[in-house]
Order: structure tokens, then sequence, then C-alpha cells
């Protein structure tokens, strides 16, 4: 608890400070004395480093020397830089059988009637493009409970009508991957458990129309699921009108809905990490990471995702593939996103951001081991591309890019009914109809954001608690906000504007 450097693997070449280190302080531990200043989170040499020679943390590469680097000295990026090398893939390799707990653990969730089982209870309205953004908002704006508390005041089972817009749905390619992956977006949120019921408000005339999104998606309207258009209607304040009266009309029946006691195995939990620190892959990843092997163990699913966070680190995830052929569909991704960014002239480092490397991380390959720690240690059982519906249980990978709203729609359009989000500097991130649970990485930041964070992990940090004590009440915290216990971004309102499909392709 007292030293202040932390170590966490004994072949590493670096050590992270627990808190600013000055010029002359003596690491007794490392036997090295340190030079300059250490901002805390950052790294600190333990031995001489030749210039060109790989870096170790985690005992995996996270780069190399641009120069010699003598002991005690700060790692950062002026002497260390991201380099590519050959991962040894190992497929399967690591995969071991699951230990399942004999009695799961429960929590109160809503059963529909089609035997699906949710953890909020949410009316939405969704859009098929852009034009038809400001009626959406004007629908669901009439029941907010910060505008019009009345409107939901004989509705206290409901938690509120959302509208979940975007800036697509036209002047695009009419048979192109980019309309399809925004039509599977839509139809995962038309299908989504977390809502009693849904309205689909069109313009008339865009690319993404209303009868191609149903056909694609296999969609019917009905009692829970209606849809209209801006032009067909009348415009914009006879629609605005119609969908008002609709949603006054669904709001009876979804009141109606009751939570009940139900297996822990119907929590499927999408795992993000946005601001990153150098002590997230100390802290609140892992601490995620072990309540991801509990939530597997009582039968439920984790979604881990931000493929350009896992780049250099894919072939720990490979070898915990559960048949060669998932680790091939992980490594297919991998490859495809090299393509993306060379077509588009990026690299795959133009990570780590700048709030990340403020916070000690250097490379994407330092970032991506740390990332990879949130999945926890059990079996890869799937791959998904992005926004697939998620039908394998246990820790599975769908495929999306880093930045967090993106990636979390694609994960709650698979199914996902809860977000675990770490952060080490700092996140005001919400998710609906989805329940987003902040972890803060350090305490400093718990102290100052409390009011954003949900549970803070710096206890791992300082001492007072162990990443598995951590890990039981992250999985605990999940099932009591999956029974219906507000998150801190719930509180503040936040989950409409978060809704951010993945763009993919031109604009015509």
């Amino acid at each position: 608890m007292n030293a202040p450097t932390i170590r966490i693997h004994p072949a590493d070449d670096v050590v992270i400070a627990r808190r600013q280190l000055l010029g002359g302080t003596v690491l007794e531990d490392e036997g090295v004395t340190v030079i300059g200043l250490v901002p805390p989170g950052h790294k600190v040499a333990v031995r001489a480093i030749a210039a060109g020679a790989p870096v170790r943390r985690y005992n995996q590469i996270i780069g190399t020397a641009k120069q010699a680097i003598a002991a005690g000295q700060h790692v950062h990026s002026h002497n260390l830089e991201f380099s590519s090398f050959a991962r040894d893939y190992q497929a399967s390799q690591g995969a071991q059988a699951t230990a399942f707990v004999d009695t799961p653990a429960t929590f109160q969730g809503y059963v529909r009637a089609d035997g699906r089982i949710a953890t909020r209870n949410y009316i939405g309205v969704l859009t098929s493009v852009n034009c038809s953004a400001t009626v959406a908002r004007a629908i669901a704006d009439h029941f907010r409970r910060d505008i019009r508390p009345e409107a939901l005041a004989p509705y206290p089972n409901v938690d509120g009508v959302v509208a979940l817009t975007h800036g697509a749905g036209c002047a695009t390619d009419s048979a192109g991957e980019p309309l399809q992956v925004l039509r599977r977006t839509l139809g995962g949120y038309a299908r989504h458990p977390n809502f009693a019921a849904i309205l689909v408000v069109g313009l008339g005339c865009e690319t993404n129309q209303i009868s191609g999104l149903m056909e694609q998606e296999s969609l019917a309207t009905g009692t829970a699921l209606h849809t209209f258009n801006i032009q067909e209607t009348g415009g914009t304040r006879k629609t605005v009108a119609h969908g008002i009266e609709l949603v006054q009309w669904l709001l009876e029946e979804a009141n109606k809905a009751t939570r009940q006691p139900v297996s822990a195995s119907h929590v499927t939990v999408g795992l993000q990490c946005g601001g990153s620190d150098g002590y997230s892959g100390i802290s609140a990843n892992p601490a995620l990471g072990a309540a991801v092997d509990r939530l597997v163990r009582h039968g439920g699913t984790a979604i881990l995702s931000e493929t350009p966070e896992i780049y250099g680190g894919e072939h720990l995830l490979t070898r915990r593939a559960v048949t060669p052929a998932i680790a091939d569909k992980l490594l297919a991704r991998i490859k495809w996103w090299e393509r993306y960014c060379e077509r588009n002239d990026a690299e795959m480092d133009n990570n780590p951001s700048a709030g990340n490397k403020a916070g000690g991380l250097t490379t994407i390959l330092e970032k991506s081991l740390g990332a990879i720690a949130k999945s926890g240690t059990t079996n890869l059982t799937d791959v998904f591309e992005y926004a697939q519906p998620v039908t394998t249980k246990g820790l599975v990978f769908m495929d999306t890019p880093g930045y967090d709203p993106v990636s979390a729609t694609g994960q709650v359009a698979g199914g996902a009914n809860l977000i675990c989000f770490t952060t080490g500097r700092g996140s005001a991130y919400g998710c609906a109809p989805s329940p987003s649970l902040k972890l803060s990485t350090n305490t400093a930041l718990w102290v100052k954001q409390e009011d954003d964070i949900d549970i803070n992990c710096g206890e791992v940090v300082d001492g007072t608690a162990s990443i598995d004590e951590m890990g039981e009440r992250i999985f605990q915290l999940m099932l009591r906000t999956a029974s219906g216990e507000k998150t801190k971004s719930e509180v503040h309102g936040y989950g409409q504007n978060e809704f951010v499909p993945w763009a993919l392709g031109a604009v015509m």
C-alpha cells in the first residue's frame, strides 16, 4: 500500500508510479533511483534498455525504445514508440472447461410475453433518417420527467420515453454495406427487450425506407411496433401529435410490466473502457474481468469489443478461443481493420488519445493489453460483426470501433442489457435503453467525479481491496442494477444522445 510503484509481472522492464515521483526517489523494491519527474500512472524503467530493444509490461511487448533508456528514467512517448511484431496466436491452446455454478444468482427482471428478459422498461422512438430526428425528439420530449413530470406520473413501471436519433439514412448506396449495418443496428434496438414498445419514424423519401428496414430485419408491425412517416402523416405538427397519441396508448400496456426473479444467465453486459490511463490495466479492467468471470460461471454473457483497442494483444484472445475457427474469425476482423486503415491513410497506432497519454499510456499495444483485461480469463466462445445478434453465451467478441458511443451502440443492438464502462480520466457516458455503470481506475478520479462514477476500483491501486474482492462487488452491483437500481448516468438523464450507429462508407 505504501510502495511508490506497482510491478505487474516479474519480467517487466517498467513499473507504474502509484503517485507522482520526484527525481532522487529510491525505489527500494526495484533497486533503482528515479531520474526526473514521473507523473502518477506513468512508467519508470527498472533496468537499462538499449535503443531499438522491445519494452515489456504485463510481460508483453508494448513498444520499442526510441533511444537508450537508463534505469530510473520516465518511459513514455519521448523514448518509447509503437512497433509491429510477430504474434504467436496459438489458437485454442489456452481454452479450458468453464466451472459453472450449481445455482445461478438471480436478479429482478421483466419477462416479456415471448420470454425475453429485460433490465429496463422503456418506450423508444427510432428514426429511419436524420430528417425525422426533430419529430422523434418532440414526441419523446412530451413525456420527459424533467419538463412534464405529470406525463409519466401515472406509469411508475415505465422508465421513460426516449428518442434515439442519428445522422444517417440517406445519400448512401441503397444496396451497400453501410445501409445494411445501419438497418441491422436499428433492427437490434427495435427487438431489444428493454423496450416495451417502439415507434419508427421516417421522412418518406429517404434511402433507408422503413419498408426496407422491416424486410431486412424481419420485423413486423403490431401492438408493440408502429411505423409512420412525416410525408404521409401530413407534416411535422400532425406527425408529432400522432406519435404522442400512440405513446399515450402504449404506456398503459407498458406499465403492466412488473419485475420478478430471473436467472443471472439473462444478463448480457457490454464491456467498455474510455478515458483510460496507466491504472486501467491494473485496477478497473482486471476487476471488471473478475466480475465477468463470475457472470460467465453463472451462465451470463459478456461482450468484449473495440477492435482497434485489442490490437497487438489479440493473440491473448485467440489462445482462449474454444475452436480454431473462432480464433480465425477474430483474426479476420483484425485484418479487415488493417486494410480499412490503409484505405483511409490511417494507422492502427492513432491511439492512444491525448487524454490516454496524459494518463500514462504510450502506445496502442500498451492500451490494448490493459483493455483485454476486462474480458477476464474464461474462454472466447464466439465472434460477431457489428450489431449482429449475440446468440452465444459466455465471453464473446463483437467487432466495433474504439469510439465508445459507436461501440456501445453496436453492443446494445446485439442484445446487451447492461454496460460496464471503466475510465481513468473521467466519463459522463450513459446508454439508453441499457443502464451503464462507470468504474473509476483511481481514487483521485472518484473523489473528483463521484457524481458520474458508480464504483471506485482505485482501491486496488490504494491497496485496500484485491482484484477478486472488487470483482465480487462489481458483480453484485451488476445484479442490483439489472434489478432496477439507477446508475449515475440514468439519474443525470444520459442516454439519448449517445446512440451513434457506425457510419461506414461514402456519403453521396
